[in-house]
């Protein structure tokens, strides 16, 4: 609710600024707001070429006016194309994060406060001018006293005060209207400003960017295609981060990159390879890619590679999404649409009551149209999206990563098309997927995982025994409780042969495994010539295997 006379008054501020910009379609969605359009009595008259603009462009500049905090808001909202009408989703992605610099000076105090030396000792030069201002820091060129160039990344003062004011005031403005707005509960306009709270406060903290890209930088170390700036982290705390300069040309000036002679066809299908590596091969994305984010290393145009910059939103998805998003992509890549449809009804995005035939038909419904258009207009982000759009109507909730993996590659297949507007994405993202794949769960993968999950099996084996007698125990001394409900009595006779079958299944596994565990401990036999007991080996992973394959009948 609304705390303070302050608050309510910034909140009159904001609905006059709607209200002048003629967004009166938003004041009225809600009964919370019609009492609002009184305030166009005494709100200044939009001028006729604003009150005739298209309602994402006057939210656009309404947003501009409110402030920066608003204007990040929207850039965020723009992203939810799943939510959001397409015509205001394209206007709120033209908002720029440009604000008017703070005085160097207090910026350089900030630096001396935070590093608790004189920026004097701290660098060689450090340039009061900043080079660049936007709404949560600023950068300021310098150089270490080793003569490295840098730049240096403050936050703004004041800011984190700010933000939480205004974000109170947002969350109570969505408490509101999800109470009162007819589709409230479906839109969550609650959730969605918490979304927003996360992205912005992770961006205040400096340190939390440079862990960002020191990550990025390890993953892409020995890479040709991507390089990130080192950061120095003895100058980085919450407040001042310091990372090498960089020298480039802007991924948004297509006439400066021709002239360079870049190779812009190869370029194009980089940048998708890139954004497939980092989600699907690392699990981790650069979550924040538009095209001020991005610059071109043209010192050898035939062969250029991109930079990246701004690490303030860095993404990952569970191993469950990773896996099931993959094989959404490989599925969609074939046309395969039961098998996405099987693929959302297995991971739980929708409900297990779902008709797999339904929905079948209406994932079909979103890919055959895409499919049918030219080779160079196909767009996966634009396919997500409209799979987002169906899932929700069988009751889908979409999580934060996937939103802004499916933006990402919005971003990122615009991007190519702006290099080389003949790009055929799905001819390079298809063999570099099912590429990454294969190695991902190839036998070396494989092995690898096993020698690292193993040594923890091994610590939990001298257990099993005694945790499989417990249970035996109380199972024939009829212990075990179970809550049924009345309802489920049927299914459950018809499950008894089952359940039988999973017993064996579980109590053969454990033997195996508890046997194996043996042998390996005791290192029985001459396989450990071959630094291990093979059949010991051999096993356990049958037993793990029966023990899985009983938990999941």
């Amino acid at each position: 609710m609304i705390h303070s006379v302050r608050q309510f008054a910034r909140m009159l501020k904001i609905s006059a600024i709607l209200s002048r910009y003629r967004l009166d379609e938003f004041l009225e969605e809600t009964q919370l707001y019609r009492p609002m359009r009184l305030l166009r009595l005494i709100a200044p008259l939009a001028k006729p070429d604003i009150a005739d603009k298209p309602r994402g462009e006057r939210l656009r500049l309404a947003l501009n006016e409110m402030g920066p905090i608003y204007v990040k808001f929207g850039q965020i909202i723009s992203t939810r194309r799943d939510l959001v009408a397409s015509d205001i989703a394209d206007e709120l992605a033209l908002l720029q994060d440009q604000v008017p610099p703070f005085p160097g000076e207090d910026a350089q105090a900030i630096v001396e406060k935070t590093l608790k030396k004189p920026v004097s000792e701290l660098f060689s030069f450090f340039d009061l001018k900043p080079l660049a201002s936007a709404s949560i820091a600023q950068v300021h060129a310098a150089t270490l006293p080793d003569g490295k160039d840098v730049v240096v990344k403050v936050v703004r003062p004041g800011i984190r005060k700010q933000i939480r004011r205004d974000i109170d005031l947002l969350l109570a403005m969505a408490g509101l209207a999800e109470k009162y707005w007819e589709t409230g509960s479906r839109v969550r306009p609650r959730e969605f400003v918490r979304e927003f709270e996360t992205f912005v406060f992770d961006e205040l903290d400096m340190n939390r960017e440079a862990a960002n890209a020191s990550a990025l930088r390890h993953n892409f170390e020995d890479s040709k295609e991507l390089y990130i700036p080192e950061i120095y982290w003895p100058y980085c705390k919450e407040q001042v981060l310091v990372m090498e300069r960089i020298h480039g040309i802007a991924i948004s000036d297509v006439q400066g990159l021709r002239e360079a002679g870049v190779n812009m066809e190869r370029l194009a299908k980089m940048g998708i390879r890139v954004f497939y590596t980092q989600v699907f091969r690392d699990n981790l994305f650069h979550a924040d890619m538009h095209p001020g984010n991005i610059f071109v290393d043209v010192s050898d145009p035939e062969n250029a590679s991109f930079i990246a910059l701004d690490f303030g939103i860095v993404a990952s998805l569970t191993p469950k999404d990773l896996y099931y998003i993959s094989e959404n992509f490989l599925a969609l890549f074939n046309r395969d649409y039961f098998r996405v449809a099987h693929l959302h009804w297995e991971a739980g995005w929708v409900p297990h009551d779902t008709r797999l035939d339904e929905l079948e038909a209406s994932v079909r419904a979103v890919g055959e149209p895409n499919f049918s258009r030219p080779l160079d207009e196909i767009s996966f982000g634009e396919l997500m999206l409209k799979l987002f759009q169906v899932a929700y109507r069988f009751k889908l909730n979409i999580q934060p990563q996937l939103i802004m993996l499916q933006k990402t590659l919005l971003n990122i297949e615009g991007l190519g098309r702006e290099l080389y507007p003949e790009l055929d994405v799905m001819a390079v993202s298809k063999p570099e997927l099912e590429r990454i794949l294969r190695e991902k769960h190839g036998f070396d993968h494989a092995a690898k995982d096993l020698r690292e999950r193993l040594p923890g099996w091994l610590s939990q084996a001298p257990d099993m025994p005694g945790l499989f007698y417990d249970y035996l125990k109380q199972a024939t001394e009829g212990k075990l409780i179970t809550k049924l409900d009345p309802k489920d009595l049927e299914q459950l006779r018809k499950s008894d042969l089952d359940l039988n079958r999973r017993i064996i299944g579980a109590t053969s596994g454990s033997a195996l495994l508890f046997s194996g565990a043996l042998l390996i401990g005791l290192e029985v036999g001459p396989w450990y010539l071959l630094g291990t007991s093979v059949p010991g080996l051999l096993l356990m992973v049958t037993g793990a295997w029966l023990l899985v394959r009983a938990h999941r009948r």
